[in-house]
């Protein structure tokens, strides 16, 4: 096949491949669409709503190698032997929030962080939406990016929310304000299990900084104090922390929240909507990025009380039987599950488990001591939690399924008790997604 100056491939079609088949058509690619597995009914209406050919459970590779840019969903792994063919070839590989970025002049507000970052992205949308300003959700969250903008959208402002994956692939798309949580182990199966390459992707979200961009991070993260070194940082550097010590633009002190610039807010810790430590942290980024961008005092003041937070996310379930039932399905890396026991404030029977994603959970064990009255495993194999665990001579229960594990919680728990569902891992052994798992354990509580 005659390779096309305008001829462009697009691997996966989920929300992120369809999208971006949409916009590459608008913009007068001649567009073709690949996924190795099956495409949801739902996305293949899509595309047969805008007639752009696509094929499933195969990639036709004499097809895909002719492009001139490949667009890859973030799901598919750099090895990917169709990837790493077109990497021989020279074809650039992006990400649909690098094309989608060449489309809109709006400005781009960018969240990354091991943990944290839906939080933090809603908080922000919620933030600028209630103040008026003219703002688009995107990224791991809501519609992509690319539908968006072939839709005609026109926003001032997109809060964005970054995955690794989706930096890897980026290369001219510029942050405004770049906001970067923390930095732990996450995803090291994509890695090679390299915690450098994993730094090294979520540092990508300071690439194409000018002066006049904005760089918000938490200043007591080990790995970003450390990282920040090694880059010519050329954007204004916007630290915060929980203490208030030099520098800091954001922080805690004597149960105030306090921002210090672009121009002095404060409020009552206990006015803020989100609790616990890793909250303060989320809300202390929003703050910053609403701050920098402009926002009066009553506006933040009212968004930052009156947010309700995220689904799956130390989501309070039901009290059954005067046992609280938490959904933390988002907890897919043992730093989240550790910030989500810290903020347990009563004996805690905690569901562990899935697709182990090269996980240490040494760090765990002093919290899980302390915070813990029982453990539940749920995952297809649970091997390696037996030997990290079940040593602390807490009860242990070895479930395969989210009604048998639901089950084992309530036999196990106490009035007065707290279930907490924050697994550590991946959902893919038994369930879709996080989502699908969290929705099983909320279907199944209220069931009990």
């Amino acid at each position: 096949m005659e390779k096309s100056t305008k001829n462009m491939v697009i691997l996966g079609a989920a929300e992120s491949g369809v999208g971006a088949a949409i916009l590459a058509q608008a913009k007068g690619y001649e567009v073709w669409v690949s996924d190795m597995g099956q495409i949801k009914p739902s996305y293949k209406a899509l595309l047969e709503q805008y007639h752009i050919p696509f094929e499933e459970g195969v990639h036709s590779e004499e097809r895909i190698l002719s492009a001139c840019e490949i667009v890859k969903s973030p799901g598919i792994p750099e090895n990917a032997p169709i990837v790493k063919k077109a990497k021989e070839k020279g074809i650039p590989i992006l990400s649909e929030i690098e094309f989608a970025g060449r489309y809109t002049r709006a400005k781009m507000i960018c969240i990354t962080g091991s943990n944290g970052k839906t939080t933090t992205t809603s908080l922000i949308y919620h933030l600028f939406r209630n103040a008026g300003y003219h703002v688009g959700l995107a990224g791991n969250i809501g519609k992509s990016l690319a539908l968006q903008i072939a839709e005609g959208a026109d926003y001032d402002y997109y809060i964005i929310e970054l995955s690794s994956f989706q930096l890897d692939n980026m290369y001219d798309f510029r942050a405004n304000i770049a906001i970067l949580l923390n930095i732990t182990p996450d995803h090291l199966d994509r890695y090679e299990n390299d915690m450098q390459l994993y730094t090294n992707s979520k540092m990508r979200i300071l690439q194409n900084q000018t002066e006049e961009d904005a760089f918000v991070y938490w200043a007591d993260d080990p790995i970003i104090g450390r990282e920040l070194q090694k880059y010519g940082v050329k954007s204004q550097l916007c630290p915060f922390s929980l203490l208030h010590k030099q520098g800091m633009i954001g922080y805690i002190s004597e149960g105030k929240y306090v921002i210090e610039k672009p121009t002095p807010f404060n409020m009552e810790q206990e006015s803020l909507s989100l609790s616990g430590k890793h909250n303060m942290y989320n809300s202390l980024a929003a703050g910053i990025a609403a701050r920098l961008s402009g926002m009066d005092d009553n506006y933040l003041r009212k968004g930052l009380s009156d947010f309700e937070g995220v689904e799956h996310r130390l989501e309070k379930v039901a009290v059954v039987r005067g046992v609280q039932y938490i959904d933390d399905s988002k907890a897919t890396n043992v730093d989240a599950c550790w910030y989500a026991l810290d903020s347990m404030k009563t004996p805690t029977i905690l569901i562990l488990g899935g697709k182990d994603k090269g996980n240490d959970y040494q760090c765990l064990r002093d919290m899980i001591k302390e915070k813990c009255a029982g453990l539940v495993y749920l995952g297809a194999d649970n091997t390696k939690l037996h030997a990290n665990f079940d040593d602390l001579g807490l009860p242990i229960a070895d479930t395969h399924s989210m009604k048998d594990c639901v089950d084992a919680c309530a036999t196990m728990a106490e009035p007065g008790y707290t279930v907490l569902l924050s697994p550590c891992c991946a959902s893919f052994d038994l369930f879709k997604n996080m989502e699908d798992r969290g929705d099983q354990f909320k279907q199944r509580v209220k069931e009990l």
